[in-house]
C-alpha cells in the first residue's frame, strides 16, 4: 500500500536511495515495504540497518519528561550505511508516528549526520489523530503530532473559528446521554488532506539544524483496511469509536485541551 507514495517521495530514484527501519519493532513492516517496492520497480533495493536502538530504553511508555531525555540517548547511527555528501536518499519506516518526540529530539538529527540528500520517514499506520480508550493511556489531544499540525494549519489559514465551533459543540453535549454524543473533534481535520497534515507535521518535527528536506509518508486508512481486512478497528485514525463512551471521552479530551487543562480522562 505504501510503495507508490514512497517512490514518489524519492522521485523514483532507486539507484540513489537506501531503505531502513526504526525502531526494531518496525522490521516486519520493513520487509513488507521492501516486497512492495521490489514488485513495483523490479529493481534491486539497497537496505541497511542505519540506526541502532538500545532495547533497554522504551521511549513510548516513558513519562513526557523522561521521554524527552531518553530520546536524545536511545539511538546511535551506523556510519558508512549511505554515501555521504547528499548523494543518497534515506527512507526509514516506523510502526507509527504518534507524538513525534523521538523524531524531533533524536532520529532526524542523527540521520542528518550521514549527509543524506533527503530523509523520508514512513509510517506503516495512518496518522494517529484520536485517543485510544480501550488500551494505551494516551488521552491528551495535544500529545498527537497530527492534532497539533491540524490546529496550526487552522490558525495559519485564519480558521480559528473552527476550533471554537468544535469546542462549543463538544461542550454542549456534556450532559447528554452517552448514546447521543457525537464525535465533533473530527471537524478539526476535515478542512485538510492527509498530505497537507503530513507536510505540516514534517515541518514541525524537523529541527533547525537538519539541512536536508524531510518528508513524511503515512499509510492511509483505506490502505490499512486493504492490508488488514480482518481487523477493521480504526478509531485511533478515523475517530469512529466502537462504543458511545469513546465519543463522550474524545469530546472531553478536546474540551480539556481547549480549556488548557493538562489532565487525562482515560477509561470508559
Amino acid at each position: 500500500m505504501l510503495a507508490e507514495p514512497i517512490l514518489k517521495a524519492i522521485d523514483y530514484d532507486m539507484d540513489n536511495t537506501v531503505f531502513s527501519f526504526i525502531p526494531n519493532t518496525a522490521e516486519v513492516a520493513f520487509f513488507g515495504m521492501k516486497d512492495g517496492i521490489k514488485a513495483a520497480t523490479k529493481k534491486h533495493i539497497r537496505s541497511e540497518k542505519v540506526l541502532l536502538k538500545d532495547i533497554k530504553l522504551r521511549t513510548f511508555i516513558s513519562t513526557n519528561d523522561e521521554r524527552n531525555d531518553l530520546a536524545t540517548h536511545v539511538y546511535d547511527v551506523t556510519y558508512g550505511s549511505i554515501r555521504r555528501g547528499k548523494v543518497d536518499n534515506l527512507v526509514a519506516i516506523d510502526d507509527s508516528i504518534v507524538r513525534g518526540t523521538t523524531l524531533k529530539q533524536s532520529i532526524l538529527k542523527i540521520m542528518n549526520r550521514l549527509e543524506p540528500k533527503k530523509i523520508v520517514i514512513v509510517s506503516s499506520s495512518p496518522q494517529v489523530r484520536y485517543p485510544d480508550y480501550y488500551g494505551i493511556d494516551m488521552a491528551r489531544m495535544n500529545e498527537f503530532c497530527a492534532f497539533r499540525a491540524a490546529i496550526e494549519l487552522l490558525k495559519e489559514s485564519g480558521r480559528q473559528y473552527i476550533i471554537d465551533e468544535v469546542y462549543q459543540k463538544s461542550k454542549a453535549q456534556e450532559d447528554f446521554p452517552k448514546e447521543k454524543v457525537v464525535n465533533y473533534v473530527t471537524g478539526i481535520y476535515e478542512p485538510f488532506t492527509q498530505d497537507e497534515i503530513s507536510n505540516k507535521i514534517a515541518e514541525m518535527l524537523t529541527p533547525p539544524d537538519v539541512d536536508c528536506p524531510v518528508e513524511l509518508v503515512y499509510q492511509t486508512i483505506e490502505g490499512l483496511h486493504k492490508a488488514c481486512p480482518g481487523h477493521t478497528g480504526d478509531w485511533y485514525f478515523s475517530g469512529n469509536y466502537p462504543t458511545p463512551g469513546g465519543n463522550r471521552l474524545v469530546n472531553k479530551a478536546f474540551i480539556n485541551y481547549y480549556e488548557g487543562r493538562d489532565i487525562s480522562n482515560y477509561g470508559c
